[in-house]
């Protein structure tokens, strides 16, 4: 008997692994959301968000899916990094925005990248294990910063810009990777420009930290991404981890933040790939989503 429940174990979790791999981490989902942040009077704004890409140079599937995104003509593109696995992958990155680059975009990097990823014992994510983070390859971050700022789009890691989306005047702040302890918030603070309809901080992980000092400094909408939705879940209950020190309730899609007697939206994407070493999904399919911006009081239904 305990020999057969073994291994109904064993072929359960066998199965479930394989669908991960080959069935759900192929299974790319437009997420559609609508946010309610922008001043009385003003017509929607269209952002799409694509983050954690994490690309090799097998996931052609996933480059000509971003790259189909352009086909829902959004106002703006926000993406919240980890666009590498390796170097060599560096131009799919490129085949990926190609026509997503005739739309104003703006930027932050994630730790993948600036350095290339290493196998990881899983349980580490689970604060269950610790072992030292072995030395990492760099990716070519500097020629990805160059080539998307020459196509275009505007690096917000430490910078505030404002820029015309859809005709109206919109401000972007965003700070490098806090995971990386890279973030130097100060550098971008305090309040908006009050002529600008919208203000939005990027970063790419949603550390608690900068989701206060953002907040408290009267932004409309934060935006990241590193969590992977949790990546692995379970069914009817949702993530185990972060990967941070956000909430689990708030590991993807949208929510709000309070703090310093400020409330911002925030959306946190569940990404779009995987490590090359932990190539699974369960229970949290990559996405990419397109947040509808409406004026304050609209009824999101």
């Amino acid at each position: 008997m305990i020999g057969r429940v073994a291994a109904a174990a064993a072929l359960t979790g066998a199965g479930c692994f394989a669908y991960g791999v080959f069935i759900e981490r192929q299974a790319f989902t437009l997420r559609r959301v609508t946010v309610p942040v922008l001043p009385e009077g003003q017509s929607p704004m269209r952002v799409l968000h694509v983050s954690d890409m994490h690309l090799s140079t097998d996931r052609g599937n996933l480059v000509r899916w971003v790259d189909s995104l352009a086909g829902l003509r959004p106002d703006l593109v926000v993406t919240t990094g980890d666009n590498l696995s390796q170097p060599e992958a560096l131009p799919m990155v490129y085949e990926a925005y190609e026509h997503l680059f005739a739309v104003p975009g703006v930027f932050v990097f994630g730790s993948n990248d600036y350095f290339a990823p290493n196998p990881v014992n899983p349980l580490r994510y689970l604060g269950l294990a610790r072992s030292p983070k072995p030395q990492r390859g760099v990716l070519p971050h500097r020629e990805l910063r160059r080539t998307l700022v020459e196509r275009g789009w505007h690096d917000v890691e430490h910078h505030r810009v404002e820029l015309t989306v859809a005709g109206r005047l919109v401000e972007v702040r965003g700070t490098k990777d806090a995971h990386l302890e890279l973030d130097a918030y100060e550098k971008v603070a305090g309040p908006p420009d009050p002529a600008a309809v919208l203000s939005i901080g990027v970063t790419h992980a949603p550390y608690l930290r900068l989701l206060n000092a953002m907040t408290a400094d009267g932004l409309d909408l934060i935006m990241a991404g590193h969590t992977h939705g949790g990546q692995v879940c379970v069914p009817f209950y949702g993530a185990l981890t972060t990967n941070c020190d956000l909430d689990t309730p708030r590991v993807k899609g949208l929510s709000s933040h309070s703090f310093g007697g400020h409330t911002a939206a925030l959306h946190v994407s569940a990404g779009l790939g995987t490590s090359p070493y932990a190539p699974y999904r369960f229970a949290c399919r990559p996405e990419a989503t397109l947040l509808t911006l409406v004026a304050r009081g609209t009824n999101p239904m």
